[in-house]
C-alpha cells in the first residue's frame, strides 16, 4: 500500500508539473510560433508554385513577387516597427495575426477562382482582368508577408524578452527552441502541402492552406491572449522617446507642416518616422553586430533556388538534393545546441567569436570547390559574353560548357517546360530536361561545395542566435520594434544585393566568382561583429574604476 501511495503521489506530482507547463506562457508561445511558422513555410512554398503555374511556367511573375516583397519590407520596415512600439502589445499581436491570416485566406480564394475559371477570366476585359487577378494575388501575399514580419518582431523579439525577464539563460533557451522548430518545420511543412498539390490539385492545395489558416488564426489568437493574461508585465510598455531633432523646434515644424495638404502631411510623417528609425538603428550600441548579421544575407552559399539549381546543372538529382536539405536542417539544429552550450559556459561575446570562426572555416571548403576537379569555373566566360557576335568566341563558349546543358530557346519560349517534367522540392524547381552531363568529370567540386554549405550552418545559426540575443538585451524597450523593423529592412536589402549578383553573373561558369564574392561579404559581416566586440570590451574596461594603490600593493 505504501508503494502504491508513493507511486500515486509521484504520478500526481508529475501530472501537475506537466499540466502547469502546458498551460504556462512559454509552452503557449512555442505552440503559437510553431503554428505560425508552419503556415508561413507552407504558404511561401505553395506561392512560388502557384505563380509559376499562373504565368504559363514562366518565372517572371515569381521574380516580380520576390521584388515586391523585398522592396515593401525595405520601405515599410521602420514604419511597422514604429507601429509596434506605439500600440499595446496585445493589439499589435492580434492585428498582425488577423491581417496575415485573412490576407492569405483572401489570396487563396482568388487563386482558387483563377485556377478554376482561368480560360473564362482570360477572355474578360481583353485579358486585363487576368492582370488584375495577378496584381491582387501579389498584393495580398505581400500584405500577408508584412503582417508576418510584424508578428515575428512582436512575439519573437519583444514578448519572449518580457516573459523571461532578467533571466538571460531562459531567453537563450527560448530563442534556440524557436529556431529548432523553424529548422524542423522547414522540412515537413512544404512536404505536406506539396503532397496535397501533387496527388490532388492546385485548387485543393489552396483549400488546404485556407483551412489551415482559419484554424491557426483561432488557436493562435487564444494562445496569445492567454499569454498576455498570464504575464502582467506585457501590459506595461514604456513610452517611446521623441528624437532630439523634434524636441528642438516643435512649433516651427508644426507651422511648416500644417501648411501642407493632408496627404502630404501624412507622407511627411511617414518619411520622418523612417528617418528616425534608421537613426535609432545607427545609434544602437549593437549596430555593428546587427549590420554584420545583415551582410550574411548576401550569399549564394545556402539552400535557396540558386545554389540548388546550380547543383542540378552539375548532375545532382532531386532526390539527393532533398537529402542534402535534410542534412542542412540537422546541421542547423546542431548550431542551436552549440549556441546554448557556448553561451552557458563562455557568454555571448565568446559564442559569437567561435561561431564566426567556425562559419568562415567551413565556407572555405566552398572556395576550394571553385578550383577543384569537376568545377565549371571559367573567368573566360566574361570576355566571351561581352563579344557574343564573334563566331570564334561562340565556338569557344560551347567548348567550355562541359558541365551544363546547352540551354537555348526562343525569346517567347517559356523558361519552364510542361508540368510533367517538373519536380518540386522545398526551395527550388527541378527540371528533367535541364540537367548537366550524366557523368561529369569529377564530383569533387560539388562534394566540397555542399560539405561546406552544410557544415557552415552550425556556425551560421549559432552566430544568428548570438546577434539576435544581443539585439534583444541591448535595445531599449521603447525602440525595440522600430530597430528590429529596420534590421528586417537591412536583411532584405542585402538579400536583394545577392539576387542582383546572380542577375549579373547567371552562367554556371560564373558561379565560382559568386562563391568568392559571397565569402567576402560573410567575412565582412563577421569582421563587423569583431569590431563591435572589441569596442564593447574597451568600453567595459575604461568604465571600470581604477583600483586603489592599497589594493594594488
Amino acid at each position: 500500500q505504501n508503494l502504491l501511495a508513493s507511486l500515486f503521489g509521484f504520478y500526481v506530482c508529475v501530472s501537475d508539473t506537466v499540466l502547469s507547463y502546458l498551460m504556462g506562457p512559454r509552452f503557449l508561445v512555442y505552440a503559437s510560433c510553431a503554428l505560425s511558422i508552419w503556415g508561413d513555410r507552407m504558404w511561401h512554398f505553395a506561392m512560388s508554385v502557384f505563380l509559376i503555374e499562373l504565368y504559363g511556367h514562366n518565372l517572371l511573375l515569381t521574380a516580380g513577387f520576390g521584388l515586391v516583397v523585398a522592396g515593401s519590407v525595405l520601405v515599410f520596415g521602420a514604419l511597422i516597427g514604429d507601429w509596434i512600439d506605439r500600440k499595446p502589445r496585445n493589439k499589435v499581436a492580434h492585428a498582425s495575426l488577423f491581417i496575415q491570416n485573412s490576407s492569405v485566406t483572401a489570396c487563396c480564394v482568388v487563386l482558387m477562382l483563377v485556377f478554376s475559371y482561368k480560360s473564362e477570366i482570360e477572355q474578360m476585359w481583353h485579358g486585363w482582368f487576368t492582370v488584375f487577378c495577378y496584381a491582387m494575388v501579389i498584393i495580398l501575399a505581400d500584405l500577408a508577408n508584412l503582417a508576418s514580419t510584424a508578428l515575428t518582431i512582436t512575439v519573437q523579439k519583444d514578448w519572449i524578452v518580457v516573459i523571461t525577464g532578467d533571466n538571460r539563460g531562459q531567453l537563450a533557451g527560448m530563442n534556440a527552441a524557436i529556431r529548432r522548430m523553424d529548422q524542423v518545420i522547414n522540412i515537413f511543412a512544404p512536404l505536406s502541402v506539396g503532397q496535397v498539390m501533387t496527388w490532388a490539385s492546385n485548387v485543393i492545395g489552396c483549400g488546404f492552406i485556407l483551412g489551415w489558416n482559419l484554424i491557426s488564426l483561432l488557436v493562435e489568437f487564444i494562445f496569445l491572449s492567454r499569454v498576455y493574461q498570464l504575464v502582467p508585465s506585457l501590459a506595461v510598455k514604456s513610452q517611446q522617446n521623441a528624437p532630439t531633432e523634434q524636441k528642438s523646434s516643435p512649433e516651427m515644424q508644426r507651422k511648416s507642416v500644417t501648411k501642407l495638404p493632408l496627404c502630404f502631411r501624412k507622407m511627411h510623417r511617414m518619411l520622418c518616422t523612417c528617418r528616425d528609425g534608421w537613426k535609432a538603428y545607427y545609434r544602437q550600441s549593437v549596430f555593428l553586430a546587427g549590420l554584420g548579421l545583415a551582410f550574411l544575407y548576401t550569399t549564394v552559399l545556402g539552400f535557396d533556388c540558386i545554389t540548388t539549381g546550380y547543383a542540378y546543372t552539375q548532375g545532382i538529382s532531386g532526390s539527393l538534393l532533398s537529402i542534402l536539405m535534410a542534412l542542412s536542417a540537422f546541421s542547423g539544429l546542431m548550431g542551436t545546441i552549440l549556441f546554448t552550450k557556448l553561451r552557458k559556459h563562455y557568454g555571448l561575446a565568446v559564442t559569437g567569436v567561435v561561431s564566426s570562426l567556425l562559419h568562415v572555416s567551413c565556407l572555405m571548403l566552398c572556395v576550394f570547390s571553385v578550383f577543384a576537379p569537376g568545377s565549371p569555373f571559367d573567368l573566360g566566360i566574361f570576355s566571351l559574353l561581352t563579344s557574343k557576335n564573334s563566331s570564334l568566341n561562340q565556338e569557344t563558349l560551347q567548348k567550355n560548357q562541359l558541365h551544363i546543358y546547352p540551354f537555348q530557346r526562343n525569346i517567347n519560349q517559356p523558361i519552364l517546360p510542361d508540368r510533367s517534367s517538373i519536380h518540386w522540392t522545398n526551395n527550388t524547381v527541378l527540371l528533367d530536361s535541364m540537367h548537366g552531363s550524366d557523368h561529369p568529370e569529377s564530383y569533387i567540386s560539388i562534394i566540397l561545395l555542399f560539405s561546406g554549405v552544410i557544415l557552415a550552418r552550425i556556425g551560421l545559426w549559432s552566430f544568428d542566435l548570438t546577434v539576435t540575443q544581443l539585439l534583444q538585451e541591448n535595445i531599449p524597450e521603447s525602440e525595440r520594434g522600430i530597430v528590429n523593423g529596420v534590421q528586417s529592412s537591412m536583411n532584405y536589402l542585402m538579400d536583394l544585393v545577392h539576387f542582383i549578383m546572380v542577375i549579373l553573373a547567371p552562367q554556371p561558369q560564373q558561379f565560382g566568382l559568386l562563391v568568392i564574392i559571397s565569402l567576402l561579404f560573410v567575412i565582412t559581416g563577421h569582421v563587423m561583429y569583431f569590431i563591435y566586440n572589441i569596442k564593447t570590451e574597451f568600453t567595459i574596461c575604461t568604465s571600470q574604476p581604477a583600483l586603489p594603490k592599497q589594493m594594488i600593493l
